[in-house]
Parts: C-alpha cells; structure tokens; sequence
C-alpha cells in the first residue's frame, strides 16, 4: 500500500501511519538523541539527503542543556528547554520535506512530572493548533515494580490519547547507563531482567491498547552504550514470542506490538535486521552518534591545531579568524554525525522510504 504525508512534525494518525508503512515495508526509523540546534539540525539534514522520515528525541538532560546551562532552576530547565527545542523543530521540518516523529526519551519515576508538564505544553499546542506539540512521550517504569508501570502509563495515556499523542513504555531493562536513568552494573548476559517475558508484552497490549496508542520497548538483551564482546547478548526472538502470543490471544493481526529498539548504538547488524523482521519500527541511537560529532570536532582541532592558540601566527602573522570561527567547527561535527546517520539510515533500511509528499 502507497501512503503519503505532509512533511513536518507527525502525531495522531499520521504518526500511526508512519510506523505501519514502515512495519509493512520491512525497515525502521533511527531515532537520534539530541541536545542541540547543531545535532537536531544535522538530523534533518541527514534524514533529507536520505529521503527518510526521521525520530528526533531529546533526554530530559539534553532539554536542559538546549534551554542552556546557566539556568538556575534544573527542573524548569527540562522542560523549558523541551518546549523551545520542539518548537524550533515544528519550524523547520516541514522545509527539510521530511516528517518528523518529535519524542521524549527515558522518564522514570523522578521524571514523571516532566513528562506531565511537557503534556501539558501539548495540551495548549493542540488546543491552539490542533496537533500537540510532542508526537509522544516515553515513560520508562522498567526500574519499578510492573503493576504500577502499567498503571502509570495507563494514568498519563488516558491524558494523552485525546490530543493525538502516543506513549511509549518499557518492559524489562535496558543495560546500560544513559542520561542518569540506569547503570553499567547490571550489563551482562547472564542478567534475567534484561529479557523481557511475553507474558508481560501481553498485560500492556490488553490494558494499554483500549485507550490509545502505545509502543512498546521489550529488552532482549541490548544494552545503552558499546560495551566489550561477550557482555551484550541479543535474542530478538523474545520479540517474535511476544508478537505471537498477542495475536493468538487477542485475535490480532500479525505484529501487533510497535516495538522499539534501545541500546541501538554498536549492535550487529544481522540482529538489527533480525529485530526488524518482528516489528521493530524503532531503534535508538545516540552513542555512536555522539562520538561521530566528537571524532569530526577533534580532527579538525587537530588539523587546525595553530588557530586554537593563536588568533594571529606568532611566526608569519597570519590570522586564524576563518579558522577558528566557532560554525567551523561545530559543522564539522555536524558533517560527521551526518555521515555516521547515513549508515542508521542504510542498517534499517529506510532509505528512499520517506512518506512526506
């Protein structure tokens, strides 16, 4: 089936529709952790270059920082800096001629009140505009017991399902530390809570999906950041079980559950296509970019080594302004999360994909 979009931030139905193409075509969207202009910029960019429809999230420490770090209240930091990055992105990604799947990622327990306030952010957004300002939030209870995960998400869906929005939850435990939420220490193979129960998979569907529409992040072992061999194994046919135990229970169609992927940074690439295969029209994606916009910053310091000391040469007097011109360098990093995105593009297979007409 052929779809179409108009390009821009995506929510509602049409966001439903950007994952149900993608589940029917066999790909996924890299969802790319960012925390400012110069990383959801280079986002775009690289989602328009690959003609691909793109997820842009931001942790609640990278809305602090994109609201900058000489705020003094940290709390209204989050979720100020959220709103003004969404706002800057609701701007500016219709003239990329993508759709954009705008998302918040990894809230616990502490964080529940950001969430809340952003909701509520989006509740005036749609009032004014008729779409919210956030395509969806994840909300990630893994940590807790699972009675008040599922009724937590119960609570913030029922708030969120009227003005278009989507949650995502968490099941099981993503290794791995990332932003605060989690730890290094639980990493492993031989960790049971890294997998999650198709049991469980089954009393989201069952509670969550009367209400509204919620994706589900089910751990099969991936873990947030690179870690040695030997300390991450995959088993994405814990998500194919979950899958089928909904649709013969419930009398589903095939794949339900909108699975996402986290911890997608350095996976093998046979797994990421094999998590593809059960649904999975997600996977995270920070770390590696991370470094990428590091790795291209440091070599242009490094092949610019005299313009970071000098604003004039002490030998022959030639100026440095060009050289040492902050959009040099910060484009630079740009350039190379770009490229490193053009591999995620291609991993998932999204290329050319994109619905925005």
């Amino acid at each position: 089936m052929s779809y179409s979009l108009k390009p821009g931030v995506v929510s509602g139905e049409d966001y439903q529709t950007l994952l149900k193409a993608a589940k029917e075509g066999g790909y996924a969207l890299p969802a790319v952790n960012v925390v400012g202009t110069n990383s959801v910029n280079a986002v775009m960019e690289a989602a328009a270059k690959n003609k691909s429809d793109v997820i842009i999230q931001f942790s609640n420490s990278g809305g602090q920082y994109f609201a900058g770090n000489g705020l003094k209240d940290a709390f209204e930091a989050k979720v100020l800096g959220s709103v003004s990055a969404a706002q800057h992105i609701h701007l500016l990604a219709e003239k990329y001629g993508i759709c954009v799947v705008l998302h918040t990622d990894h809230a616990n327990k502490g964080l529940i009140p950001w969430v809340e306030a952003l909701i509520g952010y989006s509740e005036a957004h749609f009032e004014k505009f008729g779409k919210p300002l956030y395509s969806s939030h994840m909300l990630d209870l893994s940590a807790e017991e699972i009675d008040f995960n599922l009724s937590e998400s119960k609570r913030l869906l029922e708030r969120m399902a009227p003005i278009g929005m989507s949650l995502e939850i968490e099941l099981g435990v993503t290794g791995g530390e990332e932003d605060g939420v989690g730890s290094d220490d639980d990493i492993g193979a031989d960790n049971p809570l890294l997998y999650t129960q198709p049991e469980d998979c089954l009393r989201a569907w069952e509670l969550l999906s009367p209400i509204g529409h919620f994706s589900l992040a089910a751990s099969f072992g991936n873990v947030h950041g690179v870690y040695k061999p030997g300390n991450v194994k995959l088993r994405p046919e814990i998500l194919k079980n979950s899958q089928d135990l909904v649709q013969a229970t419930c009398g589903t169609g095939t794949k339900p559950l909108d699975l996402v992927f986290h911890g997608g940074s350095g996976s093998d690439k046979a797994k990421i296509t094999e998590a593809l295969s059960y649904g999975v029209f997600k996977m995270n994606i920070d770390t590696d970019t991370q470094f990428a916009f590091a790795n291209a910053v440091g070599t242009y310091v490094d092949e610019n080594a005299k313009a970071f000391k000098y604003q004039i040469d002490p030998e022959d007097g030639t100026p440095y302004k060009k050289q040492y011109d902050p959009r040099k360098l910060l484009r630079a990093g740009e350039v190379g999360m770009i490229e490193r995105l053009d591999e995620a593009f291609a991993d998932l297979g999204s290329i050319g994909k994109s619905l925005a007409k």
